[in-house]
């Protein structure tokens, strides 16, 4: 009836919350309650970086695990997680591998060891270590137990990758892998609260719209059209930096939101960007290599706009200035920034186009 009402407390946890770290403790201290182990843990398998990290840890010197990893096929969890194997020994003294193993890590003081993994299909996403239990390890019904745990922590992680990819898909825009508008009016209402909690906070706001964009889809197709937008985007990213984030507002519109920003900062990054736009070759992969410009308007938190949609009307109204000459950069309350006028390219795609049409 005990093992029956634990399986009965894990489920209704499984349907009452996506939290994970909520879920995977109740199961873990479920574990703990049965088998009484000194030392317990679940470890998370990292598939790009290749090793596990530790998820949770409790008992004797649990804090020093923290962030700490383990190379897949090392040690216990390493080797568990690499082979989707369960090992299970009772008595390490008894086991020749696993006793060396335990002599050249005598601080741990193992003693038994219960390591299992946690999969889905035929992928190991973790594995749940469990040291010097009290219990008999070696018993079909302690060992079942252990793995519908098991299989209880795995659809406990499987349902929340579910709702984190569904929730990236709600604010990513499929064409450029920006985020999408949902995403930047959501971050904005973040830097105002937080602007809330600290009156020094900066920050500025980027409107970028790329000029003649709609000869490229007249002359080859939205498909090319869309490569050139994911191009662009690719170079944004790469020019701002992860500490800046880049959105597709619409169309061939974009918009960067620079954080801790004031105006000269963001004018800075802002015209790196225009010149690693001109001077960019888009669509090599395609034999075309064109070139393109755009049109910048750029506007500072909170001087040009001390709410959502001020700073927001502040940067468009920049963008459409610029798009008066094309191929430049304006500024709330500096106007026209970027320069000589002779060498705008606002005809540089068509040209390019006609060039590439022959």
């Amino acid at each position: 009836m005990d093992h029956l009402r634990v399986f009965h407390e894990v489920a209704r946890a499984l349907t009452q919350t996506l939290e994970l770290e909520e879920i995977l403790l109740i199961i873990m201290e479920k574990m703990a309650q049965f088998f009484g182990p000194e030392r317990w843990s679940m470890l998370m398998v990292d598939e790009q970086a290749h090793n596990l990290y530790y998820a949770i840890a409790v008992g004797e010197n649990a804090e020093s695990l923290k962030g700490l990893r383990v190379g897949m096929g090392e040690g216990v969890a390493g080797w568990v997680a690499s082979t989707g194997k369960s090992l299970v020994v009772p008595d390490v003294s008894l086991d020749a591998q696993w006793s060396a193993f335990a002599k050249a890590h005598s601080e741990l003081r193992i003693q038994s060891i219960a390591c299992l993994p946690i999969r889905s299909g035929e992928r190991t996403l973790g594995v749940i270590q469990l040291l010097n239990s009290k219990l008999d390890l070696m018993s079909e019904y302690s060992l079942s137990f252990l793995r519908i745990l098991c299989d209880y922590a795995a659809i406990a992680i499987g349902n929340a990758r579910s709702v984190e990819r569904i929730h990236e898909l709600s604010i990513t825009d499929d064409c450029t892998g920006l985020f999408n508008a949902r995403r930047l009016y959501s971050m904005l209402d973040e830097q105002l609260a937080m602007a809330e909690a600290n009156r020094k906070t900066r920050f500025s706001l980027l409107f970028v719209d790329l000029d003649h964009f709609k000869q490229v889809n007249d002359t080859y197709g939205h498909l090319v059209g869309s490569q050139l937008l994911a191009e662009v985007g690719s170079l944004m990213r790469r020019s701002l930096g992860p500490a800046n984030s880049c959105f597709r507002y619409g169309g061939d519109e974009f918009v960067a939101l620079l954080p801790g920003m004031g105006k000269q900062a963001a004018i800075a990054a802002t015209t790196r960007l225009w010149k690693q736009l001109r001077e960019e070759r888009f669509l090599s992969g395609q034999g075309l290599n064109l070139t393109l410009a755009g049109s910048f308007g750029l506007a500072t938190f909170p001087e040009d706009g001390d709410t959502v949609p001020a700073i927001i009307r502040a940067a468009d109204t920049m963008m459409y200035e610029a798009k008066t000459t094309r191929d430049d950069i304006a500024v709330a309350g500096m106007g026209l920034v970027a320069g000589d006028p002779g060498d705008r390219r606002s005809t540089m795609l068509a040209n390019d186009i006609e060039s590439a049409g022959r």
